[in-house]
């Protein structure tokens, strides 16, 4: 008898399917003496359709809302339906005892294949194949170890909840909002509190108003020192005469009243966990939360080179301590070889700021594994990603940053001057970083983005002198800094994933998908890395029912997902709840008496019914689509001058999309030219005219292009 194998993708069940010696390939799946080996291509089963419980429901009505089936209905994907029936063929082979789940080790992987295994009605053994990461030695270990399938019953069950509770307040408020405002109005779980929080960070940036504000500082020659009206007081003046005052009294000379050094220090920073990760990418590397979660995917599956990357500890297990000196000595190479090899030479520091049992959640911190690196086998954004998780890792074993700090108040009569100074001691997990492109400061991780006064208001690291109590300092100048209070910050996708983890909003694996899925439904827009609301954006907020719009109430049903995980939960209560919330909701957003204006309404109106068009942004540029969604009008938007010549007129030609492809065109004397075609050159009248009538939207043209050609040559001779 053989086991059954069900792996989330082709790529890890190859790689399981050669461990195991399958080496039999066929379509769908590998087989070996033992093992059968097959995969899904993500989900292969989903919840049914709205239309799939009836078929009025293919049609959107308000009256036809809430939809609230008693029993959620399983369907097999259409577009990978092919995979679906070769599992299911797998399943009924009589020499299968057993089914093996070797899906991602989270949640959603269990999703995967328990929704499988109920269309396909198995009934027989299985197990779990749970690891951390994707090496030989894992997969080895982790065949040699399968848990009871049944110690995963609480985590599909809250899987199911997460999925059907998206199900049902997603599409009913969705479908209520899209319906009565007559536009596409998206709503969800988690997307509508994450663009709540967005906007109402967005009225705090439109409410302030900056107001002026002075430093007066003292130049000493080799260190400057601010003025405060005492030690607790951030040395801001909101009057100008005031300062101006100040700055005449310091003159002259200035005497050491206090003078105090202490020796500080920093820990080294945590492991990553995936969050954390898409912050520091966003920040060093420029990456959207999304290219990070694809990035490291392919490190871990492909390559890898690192551990499960959908986990939510910043901490390792006991069990992994014994391991660690042979992920060092396997990341010693290239620019890490000098620093690997430093702590090699003794034994690891092992703290409890790096491994905790207690802190470890199903999955410990992302590190690297023991897999050899070859390092020019990795694409430009693997490597700069691989980077981080390296200097991170072995910075885990280097000792605290430590300087001594050395703060001075300076008299000038019943004026106090304030100056810090630092003096590096041991640069610690510091020297990690020290060859890196992107410099590392804890500063940089705790800075809060909600202003920038205190930032501000920092004066830059100097030298101190050596200085003693009651000596004289003679002020060389004093001098005013004006500056002005800053508006909060716009959210960046590193403090937007800040804020979404704070209030418990989604999980390590969904946020990056939150945050695309609203770039994608046009209700945020990305500038310079900066997130901020759309005008439609902002309109969905106002119109959303209240309740949905809290954090807090998306971050407790969080928490029960969590609780039902772990068998502390009661799904049933969970769903009934939802179900409650959804209906209520609907009827909410009915009795709503607000009205929806487009922000995208332009000028031209829709040929087949007259009504405005509505601009829209897509994955092909910019669409131009009628207002009214039962019309379902759509062209491209008017396309922009592009730098080819037309070979008739000279002037530029536009870019078009038509039926047959892409293709230039002169818009004075309607000159067409396919784009991409070998010959490159004119088409004669005849084809020009079918080119015309083929790719315009509008009727054909009255002048022939010899008129044209004429009226364009008359205009260029000056008659």
């Amino acid at each position: 008898m053989k086991s059954l194998v069900l792996a989330e993708k082709p790529s890890v069940a190859k790689e399981i399917a050669r461990v195991l010696g399958c080496n039999q390939k066929q379509k769908s799946y590998m087989e070996g003496p033992k093992y059968i080996v097959t995969w899904a291509l993500g989900h292969l089963v989903t919840l049914a359709e709205p239309e799939e419980y009836d078929p009025k429901y293919k049609t959107w009505n308000l009256e036809d809302l809430p939809l609230l089936p008693p029993k959620m209905n399983l369907k097999v994907m259409k577009e990978t339906s092919h995979q679906y029936k070769a599992v299911a063929q797998l399943c009924k082979r009589q020499d299968v005892s057993e089914l093996i789940i070797a899906t991602d080790a989270g949640r959603e992987g269990e999703l995967v294949a328990r929704w499988i295994m109920e269309l396909v009605r198995w009934r027989k053994p299985f197990k779990r194949l749970w690891i951390s990461s994707q090496t030989d030695k894992a997969i080895r270990d982790g065949f040699n170890q399968l848990k009871p399938g049944k110690d995963y019953d609480h985590l599909y069950a809250s899987a199911v909840c997460r999925a059907e509770a998206d199900w049902l307040i997603g599409l009913n408020v969705t479908r209520a909002l899209t319906t009565k405002y007559n536009a596409q109005l998206a709503a969800g779980r988690v997307q509508t509190p994450t663009l709540s929080m967005m906007m109402e960070r967005e009225d705090e940036i439109g409410k302030f108003v900056s107001q002026p504000y002075w430093n007066v500082l003292a130049d000493f020659g080799t260190f400057s020192a601010i003025w405060r009206e005492q030690e607790q007081h951030d040395g801001r003046l909101w009057d100008k005469d005031a300062a101006e005052t100040i700055k005449a009294r310091l003159q002259g000379t200035a005497k050491v009243d206090k003078l105090r050094t202490s020796e500080k220090q920093e820990p080294h920073p945590q492991a990553y966990d995936l969050t954390e990760l898409q912050r520091d990418a966003n920040k060093r590397l420029g990456f959207s939360a999304k290219q990070t979660s694809n990035v490291l995917q392919k490190l871990y599956e492909q390559h890898k080179l690192v551990t499960y990357p959908r986990t939510d500890s910043r901490y390792l297990s006991s069990d992994m301590t014994a391991t660690l000196k042979g992920r060092l000595e396997s990341v010693a190479v290239g620019p890490y070889q000098p620093l690997a090899r430093k702590l090699l030479r003794a034994p690891l520091p092992i703290t409890k700021r790096i491994v905790d049992d207690s802190k470890v959640t199903d999955h410990h911190a992302i590190i690297p594994t023991d897999q050899f690196v070859n390092l020019a086998a990795l694409s430009n954004d693997e490597r700069r990603l691989y980077d981080l998780i390296v200097r991170r890792f072995i910075a885990l074993f280097y000792g605290p940053y430590r300087y001594d700090e050395t703060s001075v108040v300076l008299a000038v009569g019943k004026d106090r001057l304030y100056a810090k100074g630092k003096t590096e001691k041991d640069k610690g997990w510091k020297e990690v970083y020290q060859s890196a492109s992107q410099a590392y400061s804890m500063d940089e991780d705790e800075e809060e983005e909600d202003g920038g006064e205190a930032k501000a208001d920092r004066q830059p690291a100097q030298l101190l002198p050596p200085m003693t109590a009651g000596q004289a300092l003679p002020v060389r100048q004093a001098k005013l800094r004006e500056l002005r209070t800053l508006p909060p910050a716009r959210y960046t996708e590193a403090t937007l994933l800040t804020q979404m983890e704070k209030y418990g909003l989604g999980t390590p694996a969904t946020r990056a998908d939150i945050i695309e899925k609203l770039l994608s439904t046009d209700t945020i827009t990305r500038s310079q890395n900066k997130l901020m609301p759309t005008g439609k954006g902002k309109q969905l907020v106002e119109l959303v029912v209240r309740e949905l719009r809290s954090p807090e109430l998306t971050a407790k049903w969080e928490q029960e997902l969590e609780r039902i995980s772990k068998g502390k939960g009661n799904p049933a209560a969970f769903m009934a709840g939802i179900r409650a919330q959804a209906a209520k909701w609907v009827s909410e957003v009915i009795a709503e008496t607000k009205e929806y204006k487009p922000h995208n309404l332009t000028h031209s109106r829709c040929p087949e019914c007259a009504k405005p068009l509505l601009e829209v942004k897509g994955k092909r540029g910019k669409s131009l689509v009628c207002s009214d969604r039962d019309c379902g009008y759509r062209r491209a938007a008017e396309p922009t001058l592009s730098n080819k010549r037309c070979p008739q007129c000279h002037k530029k030609m536009e870019i078009r999309d038509g039926k047959a492809g892409k293709f230039a065109q002169c818009k004075p004397c309607q000159f067409i030219e396919m784009l991409g075609d070998k010959q490159g050159g004119r088409a004669n009248k005849r084809e020009n005219q079918k080119l015309i009538e083929q790719y315009s939207d509008k009727a054909p043209l009255g002048n022939s292009l010899a008129d044209k050609l004429k009226a364009a040559m008359e205009k260029q001779s000056g008659k």
